[in-house]
């Protein structure tokens, strides 16, 4: 309810079907970055015991970065380890969109896109050429 109250622009996410522990979210590349004009579907599982566990997020969407391996399977500390019950979804969307423009390339899911970090122009044609499997 945060989430739609507050009508951020670049995410969003709702129950699917009815199901409030499984969730369909859309985040929208940042401005500026190499995902900028693009939009991710992903989905969310939420445990039967959140907000004390994270929920599993992936991505549905193809999605070509460092920290985001092929079946669309994300790392990222708050989603692990570093989970805390402060944690919503709104703030759990805009870290993951945050994270588009900022991977952390010291542990990438994906060592080919970490390796093509450095290339933006190469980089930005590997997510278009991804994103367009869809």
């Amino acid at each position: 309810m945060q989430l739609m109250m507050a009508n951020i622009p670049g995410v969003s996410a709702f129950p699917e079907e009815g199901n409030l522990l499984s969730w369909i979210a859309t985040i929208h590349g940042p401005v500026g970055t190499v995902y900028d004009g693009f939009t991710y579907k992903l989905s969310m599982k939420f445990p039967l015991n959140y907000p004390f566990t994270a929920p599993t997020i992936r991505f549905e969407t193809p999605m070509y970065h460092p920290n985001v391996d092929t079946a669309g399977n994300i790392c990222l500390d708050i989603l692990k380890e570093k989970w805390s019950a402060i944690y919503n979804v709104q703030t759990v969307l805009l870290s993951l969109q945050s994270l588009l423009g900022e991977p952390n390339n010291d542990s990438p899911l994906n060592g080919q896109a970490a390796d093509m970090w450095s290339k933006p122009k190469e980089f930005r044609e590997m997510v278009r050429q991804t994103w367009k499997e869809i």
